[in-house]
C-alpha cells in the first residue's frame, strides 16, 4: 500500500501546465484501468510480490492523466512527454503498461509502438515487462508473441524493440514511442528519427521519454538530448515558453539540498519508503560518490562523476548586470591548439565593495555538423577583440600565446594591452583554479548566466596530482570543450590580483 508520504509526491519539482478540460477529454482513466487490470509486479520488493496486481499510486495516476490529455479534436495534447524520476520509482512497470495500452486499447488501427533505448538490451527491459504481462493474462489470446515484437492481428498493430545502435531505422511509422533512459543516448539521432517517423500520424502519436538524470553533455560536447528536453520543460513550466505540445513531469531535489538528509531523499523520490525502502538510501549514501548519488537517487544533472564545481553553486551566482563601458575589465583569451574551439571571456576589476563579474564575450566552437577541416577564423577573433576593446575599458588581454603569436603581435601593434598567460602551466593554473573555486563556493563573484560558459564549466573535471588540483578535459580526445571555462578563469585570476589601482596594470608580452 502507498505510504503516508504519498500526498507530498504530487506535484513534482517541475510540471508543465495541462488544462483540466484537456485532462477530462483524455483517456487517462481508461489507461489507468487497463494498467491495473493487466499489469503485474515483475520483481519481489516492498511494493509487492512477483505476479501480484499492479496498483498505481496517486502520483502515477495524476501523471498518466496528463500524458493522455487530449485537445478539442481528440488528438493527444502532448506530442513529446518527458518523465524524470530517480531510480527505483517504477518507471519500467508503468511504461510497459502504457505501451501495451497504446498497442491494444488506444483504438489505433495499424499502430506501431516502439520501445527504444540507447542499447537494445536496455530497450528489452520495458519490452520484456510488457511481454510478461501479456503472457500472464488473457491478453495472450489477442496477441502473437515474438522475441522482439508483439503483434495484434485484429488491428494489424505491432510493438517492437529498437535501439540507438541499430544500423537502420528507415521505414518507421510510429504511433507511440517509449524511449527508456534517454539520458544514456550518446547523440540525439534516435530521438530525431523517431520524431520524424511520427509526422504522418499527426496528433494520434506521442513520444514518451522516461529517464533518470545523467550528464548534461553527450559525446559531441553539446547539451545531451535529455538535458535539452529537460531545459525546454523548465521553460514551459515557468511560463517562459507557451507550448502545450510539450509535457514534462520531473522529480528532483533542490540544487543546494544536503544529499545526506532523509528529507532530501523524500522530496526527490515519489516512491520513497513505498516503492523503495528508506534504509536503501541510508546504505547507498554511504557507499556512493556524491555526484552519482545526486544523479541516480536525487535526479539532479551533473557534468561528470568527477565534476569540478559543486552541484548548483554556479547557477546561484547569475546576476543580470549590464557592463558599464567605464568599468575596468580584463579579457581572458583561450585559443585552440587544434582549431576547433577558441573563447573570449571578461571579468570586471572590482571597485570598493563590488564583486567581480564574469561574462562570456564569444566562443568559436566546432559543431557536430561541421566538417573535419573546420577551423576557428583568426580574423574573426581579432575583430572581436578589437571591437570589445573599443566599446569597453579593457586593461588587459591575458592570453596563452601558443600558436596565436601572430594575432597577439598584431594586437600589440595596435596598442592593445596584451599580457602573456600560460594556461598550460600547472604553477599558474593550480592557484587560479583554486581562487575561482573558492569564489564560487563562497559566493564571491557574479556571472552573466551565459549557457555556453556554464556548459564548458560543467564539462571541466578536476585533476589532482603532486602539483595540486586544476581543471582539465575529461580525457585528451574528449569533444566536451572547456575553453570558455579556462578563459573565464584567466580573466578572473588577472582581475583579482589585488592591485590597488587598475591603472597600475602593465602590459607585457613575451615571444
Amino acid at each position: 500500500m502507498p505510504s503516508e508520504n504519498q500526498g507530498s509526491s504530487w506535484p513534482p519539482a517541475w510540471l508543465t501546465p495541462v488544462p483540466q478540460e484537456a485532462i477530462d477529454r483524455g483517456d487517462g482513466d481508461l489507461a489507468i484501468e487497463f494498467a491495473e487490470a493487466f499489469g503485474t509486479i515483475g520483481k519481489d520488493g516492498i511494493a509487492g510480490r512477483t505476479g501480484e496486481a499492479l496498483r498505481l499510486r496517486p502520483w502515477q495516476k495524476e501523471l498518466v492523466k496528463r500524458i493522455f490529455a487530449r485537445d478539442v479534436n481528440g488528438g493527444l495534447l502532448a506530442r513529446v512527454a518527458l518523465v524524470g524520476t530517480p531510480r527505483k520509482s517504477g518507471k519500467s512497470a508503468l511504461a510497459s503498461t502504457l505501451a501495451l495500452y497504446s498497442l491494444i486499447a488506444e483504438g489505433i488501427e495499424g499502430g506501431e509502438v516502439v520501445v527504444a533505448a540507447a542499447e537494445k538490451e536496455q530497450a528489452r527491459i520495458i519490452f520484456g515487462e510488457a511481454k510478461r504481462m501479456v503472457e500472464a493474462s488473457e491478453l495472450s489470446e489477442m496477441c502473437t508473441l515474438y522475441r522482439d515484437a508483439i503483434y495484434v492481428p485484429s488491428t494489424n498493430s505491432v510493438m517492437k524493440v529498437l535501439s540507438a545502435e541499430a544500423y537502420s531505422k528507415e521505414g518507421l511509422n510510429v504511433s507511440r514511442a517509449i524511449v527508456d533512459e534517454i539520458h544514456a543516448h550518446k547523440t540525439r539521432e534516435l530521438f530525431d528519427v523517431l520524431s520524424l517517423s511520427m509526422g504522418n500520424r499527426g496528433a494520434i502519436s506521442q513520444l514518451l521519454a522516461v529517464t533518470t538524470a545523467g550528464q548534461k553533455t553527450d559525446m559531441t560536447g553539446q547539451d545531451s538530448i535529455a538535458y535539452n528536453l529537460y531545459q525546454m520543460g523548465k521553460r514551459v513550466a515557468t511560463g517562459e515558453i507557451v507550448d502545450p505540445s510539450f509535457f514534462m513531469a520531473w522529480w528532483e531535489a533542490q540544487p543546494e539540498a544536503d544529499h545526506r538528509l532523509e528529507s532530501t531523499w523524500e522530496a526527490a523520490n515519489p516512491g520513497f519508503n513505498d516503492l523503495v525502502a528508506a534504509d536503501d538510501f541510508a546504505s547507498a549514501v554511504l557507499r556512493t560518490p556524491e555526484p552519482e548519488f545526486r544523479t541516480k537517487r536525487l535526479n539532479q544533472w551533473v557534468s561528470s562523476l568527477n565534476a569540478w564545481l559543486p552541484t548548483g553553486k554556479w547557477e546561484q551566482l547569475n546576476e543580470d548586470i549590464e557592463l558599464d563601458p567605464e568599468q575596468p575589465v580584463i579579457v581572458g583569451f583561450d585559443g585552440s591548439f587544434n582549431g576547433d574551439c577558441t573563447a573570449l571571456a571578461y571579468c570586471t576589476i572590482p571597485q570598493d565593495d563590488e564583486l567581480p563579474h564574469v561574462g562570456l564575450i564569444r566562443v568559436w566552437e566546432k559543431q557536430p555538423e561541421d566538417t573535419d577541416d573546420w577551423r576557428v577564423s583568426t580574423s574573426e577573433v581579432e575583430d572581436e577583440i578589437i571591437q570589445f576593446c573599443q566599446r569597453y575599458n579593457v586593461k588587459e588581454i591575458a592570453c596563452d600565446p601558443f600558436r596565436w603569436q601572430r594575432t597577439m603581435e598584431a594586437m600589440q601593434e595596435l596598442g592593445l594591452p596584451v599580457v602573456e598567460y600560460n594556461s598550460s602551466s600547472p604553477s599558474r593554473m593550480v592557484p587560479a583554479c583554486s581562487k575561482v573555486y573558492q569564489a564560487v563556493t563562497e559566493a564571491q563573484l557574479t556571472h552573466d548566466g551565459n549557457p555556453t560558459l556554464a556548459r564548458h564549466l560543467t564539462n571541466a573535471v578536476i585533476k589532482t596530482d603532486r602539483l595540486g588540483p586544476r581543471i582539465v578535459k575529461e580525457h585528451r580526445g574528449s569533444p566536451r570543450k572547456i575553453d570558455a571555462a579556462v578563459a573565464a578563469i584567466i580573466a578572473f585570476d588577472r582581475a583579482t590580483v589585488g592591485r590597488v589601482e587598475a591603472e597600475e596594470l602593465t602590459p607585457q608580452f613575451f615571444i
